[in-house]
């Protein structure tokens, strides 16, 4: 970071005065604080951050200054010593207000090399992850998560002494079998068992895998009963809540079966609990328009059995499919997975968490396996005019959520600065556009943040941004 782009960040710090996901605040008045492994560990194992000295947040973002600059450098440098991998700061100075203010960055590190842990607490104590302006310790799961990426643990190659090949469905394992050979005609001369084994399906001693049993297993549940699907219609826009009536859950329902059959009767769920339309075109031919497009709810649903975590840690953990009036939420266990990221997705080639049910499934041609799933919401949502659809990461589980709204992004922009010319509360905002009014966040980060930075809005309580009063208005009021 150059000087004057340092000055630059301080200012819009000062105005926003609040931390983000990036941004970490130390006053340093007494020197360099002796704790900064939380920070270090968080910022490695998420997208990267800066800590900021010289800046007091809890005096109402003050401006301190750092005594020693020469001294906190070291300091620094010597905390990152004693981090696992060792963490190298890029540390940068800048004169603002007459005073030195110090800016450490913190590079996001490689997949391979997570999680970034303080070597005095070890793994399990010391490793940390950045969620909005907090630095949390890492689950169990969150830090396995890592491990196995990291050492290449084929979860979906697991055994279980209680199941053997007598779960299997011989007559669907022929039928992949012979479509394998057919496909791949290198294969021709290979017996059955070898084919079993090369696919995933048995491991070397005839025994089941976890992607044998998922694919073509008699009732796969038996290896663990929650390897389903929960699907909900929810009454209101909140999960559980009571509406007027006293209802919940409208629909409530547990999906099992093979993956193949999860995902035939995850989607016929879908389309019986959302809305349809009828559409005359111009040759007077009668069309029915679902709600949400077909295609999209197929990718989401697909993606979710084949992506999903099918280890142990998370083999309690249904997928979920809850249908809201405003929305459509699937989340699966397991967030993303190896080097990808949410900007990444659809975009890059990614780590595949269970190469072998991926490829089984090109095979039956479920998948085309060619990471065009992703391409196709955004496709699908756009020409059928709706939101583009949001992808969460959230500390071991993926969701996806569609949004009925007709207001399209392009257009969002324009809308918020005009609503805004009265004073608006984020839930008021968030509600008027298609979001979850009770969790704003989202929308607030993506849509009203940008439009403050770029001048165009303001808080009307600036020096208190989370004030439970803070309203957002039109920049020029």
């Amino acid at each position: 970071m150059q000087e004057s782009e340092l000055k630059e960040l301080i200012t819009k710090i000062l105005e926003r005065k609040t931390e983000t996901s990036k941004i970490e605040f130390k006053s340093a008045k007494g020197g360099t604080p002796e704790k900064l492994y939380d920070s270090l560990s968080s910022f490695s194992n998420t997208s990267g951050g800066i800590i900021i000295f010289g800046i007091d947040e809890k005096a109402g973002y003050k401006v301190c200054g750092v005594q020693y600059p020469d001294e906190l450098e070291k300091k620094v440098v010597d905390q990152c010593k004693e981090m696992e991998p060792v963490v190298r700061p890029l540390i940068t100075f800048c004169e603002y207000e007459g005073k030195t203010i110090a800016a450490a960055e913190i590079a996001e590190m490689d997949a391979v090399s997570k999680p970034c842990y303080y070597t005095g607490k070890g793994k399990s104590k010391g490793s940390y992850i950045r969620v909005g302006e907090a630095d949390l310790p890492m689950t169990e799961y969150e830090i396995y998560s890592y491990d196995a990426f990291k050492f290449k643990t084929e979860d979906e190659l697991r055994t279980n002494k209680r199941i053997d090949e007598s779960l299997l469905d011989s007559i669907q394992v022929d039928g992949f079998i012979a479509k394998a050979v057919s496909v791949k005609p290198n294969l021709v001369n290979m017996d059955k068992k070898t084919l079993m084994t090369m696919s995933g399906l048995i491991d070397k001693n005839g025994l089941p895998t976890v992607c044998g049993i998922m694919l073509f297993g008699k009732y796969p549940q038996y290896l663990s009963p929650n390897l389903d699907i929960v699907a909900v219609v929810c009454a209101t826009t909140n999960y559980a809540e009571e509406s007027e009536a006293g209802e919940r859950f409208i629909v409530n329902k547990r999906l099992d079966g093979t993956i193949p059959q999860m995902l035939e009767s995850g989607l016929a769920f879908v389309q019986q609990n959302i809305a349809k339309s009828t559409v005359i075109d111009n040759t007077g031919h009668r069309n029915d328009v679902s709600e949400y497009p077909v295609k999209a709810i197929r990718e989401i649903i697909l993606n979710a059995l084949i992506h999903r975590d099918y280890s142990i840690h998370t083999e309690n953990d249904p997928i979920r499919i809850e249908i809201y009036p405003d929305r459509i939420e699937v989340s699966n266990p397991g967030g993303l997975y190896g080097r990808l990221s949410i900007d990444d997705l659809g975009k890059i080639k990614a780590d595949v968490r269970n190469p072998f049910i991926a490829a089984a499934l090109e095979i039956l041609n479920t998948t085309e396996n060619r990471y065009s799933g992703i391409p196709t919401i955004y496709s699908e949502m756009k020409k059928a005019g709706l939101m583009e659809p949001k992808f969460e990461d959230m500390r071991g589980t993926f969701k996806v959520t569609l949004y009925n709204s007709k207001k399209v992004q392009a257009d969002l922009s324009e809308q918020i600065i005009e609503f805004c010319r009265k004073p608006r509360t984020k839930e008021v905002l968030a509600k008027e556009f298609g979001f979850d009014e009770k969790h704003p966040a989202y929308f607030i980060n993506n849509y009203i943040l940008p439009l403050i930075d770029a001048g165009k809005l303001k808080y009307t309580i600036p020096e208190k941004p989370k004030s439970k009063n803070q309203k957002i208005v039109l920049a020029d009021n």
